[in-house]
């Protein structure tokens, strides 16, 4: 994306802003492990595609191109026992931008304590009043919602709040069963830090900055003339300068800026940036991501 008048192309695409179910890709790689019995890999990551895609989690049937998209990446590192699983997992999810072909990235994790334990073959159901015992469904699900709550927040102010909620009672259904990734204790990045950090009080502005950031800002700049939109953009993300004393441990916060720090930069990197303060908003990504100050933010004209 070189220019932003370039890449958002002018061409309509029908968008369902209530889209809230899934279109999702699911790949398991095995590749550090040893030995011949691949086949339960294999099975998994059917499995797990099927059970993503097939399972009601709104209670809404919807076409194809209404549905969310995304992408989970298991890599398994270890095999401590024949159905007991170690590794990391990678959820990325994207929405589409209104009246064009772009698809905007909401989530793109990398969660890096991901144990569970999977039978070959076995049903994957999901219980929302208590943990499966064995991990597997309780993370994707967990993910499932906290996707679904940032498709929500994208289109409506607070509009994820329900699937957040949902996210969370997993994650305390999940503490204490023996399997890390879950408690505050373990770190700031962790699924509690994650979805506590979303759904305190002191998120508000940053839930704020989400909604108008797309809404206000992505979904026009289809327009012949982009100026407003980008300053609309520009004064949501001026908004999160509340944050700049204690961003640090702030998961929910670092996981935006990780996300969108590459779209930002593409959005300005253009000689036709109306009115907005290029400065100020130049000082303040310069502050929340200090290790592309080179690669990215010293070249904004």
């Amino acid at each position: 994306m070189k220019k932003i008048a370039t890449f958002f192309l002018l061409i309509f695409l029908s968008v369902s802003f209530s889209a809230q179910e899934l279109l999702a890709n699911v790949q398991v790689n095995y590749s550090q492990i040893g030995g011949s019995n691949v086949q339960v890999f294999k099975t998994l990551e059917k499995s797990l595609r099927d059970f993503i895609n097939n399972t009601s989690w709104t209670g809404k049937k919807l076409q194809n191109f209404e549905k969310i998209k995304c992408n989970f990446s298991i890599i398994i590192s270890e095999r401590p026992a024949n159905n007991s699983f170690k590794g990391s997992i990678v959820v990325q999810a994207v929405r589409p931008v209104f009246g064009s072909t772009y698809e905007s990235p909401l989530l793109n994790l990398n969660d890096t304590n991901f144990s569970f334990t999977y039978i070959e073959n076995e049903n994957l159901i999901f219980n929302e009043r208590q943990f499966s015992g064995k991990n597997l469904i309780d993370v994707i699900s967990f993910y499932v919602y906290t996707i679904l709550g940032y498709d929500g927040d994208s289109f409506k102010f607070r509009g994820g709040q329900d699937y957040f909620l949902k996210a969370q009672k997993i994650s305390q259904n999940s503490q204490n069963q023996n399997f890390g990734g879950w408690s505050v204790v373990e770190g700031p990045r962790t699924r509690a830090g994650l979805i506590d950090g979303i759904l305190n009080e002191n998120s508000n502005v940053l839930r704020n900055t989400f909604y108008v950031y797309h809404r206000s800002g992505l979904d026009n700049l289809s327009k012949m003339d982009q100026s407003a939109a980008k300053q609309n953009i520009a004064n949501s993300l001026m908004q999160l300068k509340t944050y700049e004393n204690n961003f640090q441990l702030n998961y929910p916060f670092n996981l935006f800026i990780d996300t969108k720090k590459d779209e930002i930069f593409n959005i300005f990197n253009t000689n036709n940036n109306g009115s907005v303060n290029m400065n100020d908003l130049k000082s303040l990504m310069s502050t929340f991501d200090p290790k592309d100050i080179e690669s990215k933010w010293n070249k904004w004209k």
